[in-house]
């Protein structure tokens, strides 16, 4: 008993008697399993109202696709963030306001996703959205320290405040677009969002008082694990604007709730790491574009990202998508080195991570294989009976 202590309180399980292990658990089971049973559903309801993605030169579908799905990892998500504020109130009370502003944030992107996916948004009003919600953070609490960024000269607290509150604004806009950026390729954001919300929750979580970070977290990972199910290639779902915003927001926001305060030396540093690989993506887009001329780079799509490179070069989606995720669970344990976390934390934590994604892309695989075998079963030729 006390060897199953010592590994606990490795992993950041300060009381292995006192549930709150549990509780995490079961809220990352609760988002899994809602989302992986949700979102049939909401496709069924897609194909039926027309919200699908229609093939163009940029996409990878030759058919339409139902862009739904950013829905239903809502939907999983708000689900296990009531599952946890019923079972463990404590650890929302505290930072109660905060954690209102983040769900209400999330759910202004999402609606505006959404819209922009079946309708289509200008740019500067995508873009006036995420400021909004981004200022909602900002004066709520939710802000960056400019005098505890490493490598920064101390300014004096008349600017400290307000370079605190711009890089907070870029920070939250800049990944929220990221994300979205980065969604091209069956399967690469939601399980870079998945490898990004599970480091960030295993980081958190050796803190005492980090509890409300890490049970988002579990309800985010685990919302983007269900979702992976039906998205990995061949995808039946994507989750359009709305989950891609989703998962940039929410991981910018919680990572100032949960990591961006862990010591006297609080920086960027380690979630700027953890989430490279969104970070690098778009910034190289966004360079080459505007090297090229284009004076709005964002609102010109084109296939310089990372991804559309990837597959060009591997010629499959599939592979595609698991060396984003390997870049992206290595970007995770440098983040994780960096901070300092114990060498076994990190060893499970990338077990775990691995062990998730194969199950549900092996899932994905398998229940495609029946899918195939299904079509050609009913493609057959009927055969008459002999007399």
């Amino acid at each position: 008993m006390d060897a199953l202590s010592k590994f606990a309180q490795q992993m950041g399980i300060a009381n292995l008697a006192g549930g709150g292990a549990f509780i995490v658990g079961l809220i990352f089971l609760t988002a899994l399993v809602f989302t992986w049973r949700f979102i049939p559903g909401v496709r069924a309801f897609a194909v039926k109202v027309g919200w699908a993605d229609q093939p163009n030169a940029r996409r990878l579908n030759k058919e339409p696709l139902p862009n739904a799905g950013g829905l239903a990892i809502f939907a999983g998500f708000v689900v296990s963030v009531v599952v946890a504020w019923a079972l463990r109130p404590i650890f929302i009370q505290e930072v109660q306001i905060q954690v209102l502003a983040i769900l209400l944030g999330a759910t202004i992107l999402v609606m505006t996703g959404f819209i922009d996916d079946q309708y289509g948004l200008s740019p500067a009003f995508r873009l006036a959205v995420q400021l909004l919600t981004a200022v909602l953070l900002v004066v709520n609490g939710l802000h960056i320290d400019y005098n505890s960024i490493p490598l920064l000269p101390n300014v004096s607290e008349s600017l400290n405040q307000p370079l605190g509150v711009a890089i907070t604004i870029l920070w939250v806009v800049g990944l929220t677009n990221a994300m979205n950026l980065l969604d091209g390729v069956d399967g690469v954001v939601g399980g870079v969002s998945f490898v990004a919300g599970v480091v960030l929750l295993a980081t958190a979580a050796q803190f005492p008082d980090r509890g409300t970070a890490v049970i988002l977290l579990a309800g985010l990972s685990g919302s983007a694990l269900g979702y992976l199910r039906h998205n990995y290639n061949p995808s039946r779902i994507v989750m359009g604007d709305a989950g891609a915003y989703l998962f940039g927001y929410t991981l910018a926001a919680v990572s100032m709730l949960g990591t961006l305060k862990f010591s006297a030396g609080a920086s960027l540093i380690v979630p700027l790491l953890i989430m490279a690989l969104p970070i690098l993506d778009t910034t190289q887009v966004v360079v080459g574009r505007l090297a090229r001329g284009i004076r709005n780079p964002l609102g010109h799509p084109d296939k310089t990202h990372l991804h559309h490179r990837l597959l060009a070069a591997t010629g499959q989606a599939r592979r595609t998508s698991l060396i984003m995720w390997m870049v992206a669970l290595l970007c995770g344990v440098v983040g994780m080195v960096a901070q300092g976390i114990r060498p076994l934390a990190i060893v499970v934590t990338v077990m775990f991570i691995g062990l998730s994604l194969w199950f549900v892309a092996y899932r994905r695989v398998r229940a495609q294989g029946k899918e195939a075998q299904g079509q050609e079963v009913g493609q057959q030729p009927a055969t008459s009976s002999p007399e």
